[in-house]
């Protein structure tokens, strides 16, 4: 299996890449540099990005970039997904990417996963353009992405199986009172660091590719600071205040200009994996998360 240390980048598809330079900055409070390519990198931290907005025929979200500690561990990884359509990056792509090696596979729900080593930094320090002082990334990665799994079991075996991920926790949603409705299954996965989940997957289709990313920032200040400019910038509201049972997140969802949503949170739990037992929470918050606003 690969040993994936955290969620390194993201890669966004947008007709109008202008949106996301406004919606980054004045909102997510991140900092914008333009690249090549018409390309936009949003920094959070020390790296030179963490997500990358490029030019599409479409608004969607297009890759999961996966962080592996150096050149043997990408190795071990090209050999680990050597029964799989695995496919190396172009010397075009690890220059957008700023990464040393990518290689990519799309899981049987085609989400497509990139893994790379050597990211490419200057270390310039961070400096928001609305003063948020920092977000909470370092050996965690960026965040977490939880995609769509329509092909759940499938998908399931070969994220854990193959890529490494390991379980977390179970949560099972109806969107309707119908106990004749199917449940849905969403699967909350772990990899090598301490976030409780850096993936989760969502036995559903989404046509944006994404069911949300989740940032997080080092304050609840910060979180009621970005409510307002959501408020400010008439950003689409996707869920209110509220806090997770089982990462202990507390949050906020708002619409992306690429039709995902984007959680943005204080207070997300950190594991020790030793110690943890896989359950199955039966209520997705402890208090608020009115996903109902999202539909309005």
């Amino acid at each position: 299996m690969i040993d994936i240390r955290g969620l390194g980048y993201v890669i966004v598809e947008a007709t109008d890449v202008s949106r996301w330079r406004d919606y980054g900055e004045q909102v997510l409070g991140m900092q914008s540099e333009q690249g090549h390519d018409g390309a936009l990198y949003l920094k959070m931290d020390e790296r030179a990005y963490r997500f990358a907005i490029v030019p599409g025929k479409e608004d969607r979200y297009f890759a999961s970039g996966w962080e592996v500690a150096n050149a043997g561990a990408f190795a071990a990884a090209l050999a680990a997904l050597k029964p799989y359509e695995v496919r190396m990056g172009t010397e075009a792509e690890y220059a957008l990417r700023k990464v040393q090696q990518m290689c990519w596979v799309t899981d049987p729900s085609g989400n497509r996963h990139e893994i790379f080593w050597g990211a490419k930094s200057g270390f310039q320090r961070f400096v928001s353009p609305v003063g948020v002082p920092s977000f909470v990334t370092g050996d965690m990665g960026l965040g977490h992405v939880v995609l769509p799994a329509p092909n759940f079991d499938a998908t399931n075996r070969f994220l854990t199986e193959v890529l490494g991920f390991s379980l977390s926790d179970i949560y099972r949603v109806r969107f309707t009172p119908d106990p004749a409705e199917p449940e849905k299954r969403i699967h909350f996965l772990h990899c090598n660091n301490s976030r409780h989940h850096s993936l989760a997957i969502f036995e559903m289709a989404v046509p944006s590719g994404c069911v949300h990313a989740m940032v997080e920032v080092p304050s609840m200040d910060e979180v009621g600071r970005a409510l307002d400019r959501v408020q400010r910038h008439k950003v689409k509201l996707s869920a209110t205040l509220g806090r997770h049972c089982n990462d202990h997140m507390t949050s906020f969802y708002m619409k992306t200009p690429s039709g995902f949503d984007m959680e943005y949170g204080y207070g997300g739990l950190q594991v020790d994996w030793q110690k943890h037992s896989v359950y199955e929470a039966t209520e997705v918050s402890l208090w608020g998360h009115d996903f109902s606003v999202g539909y309005q």
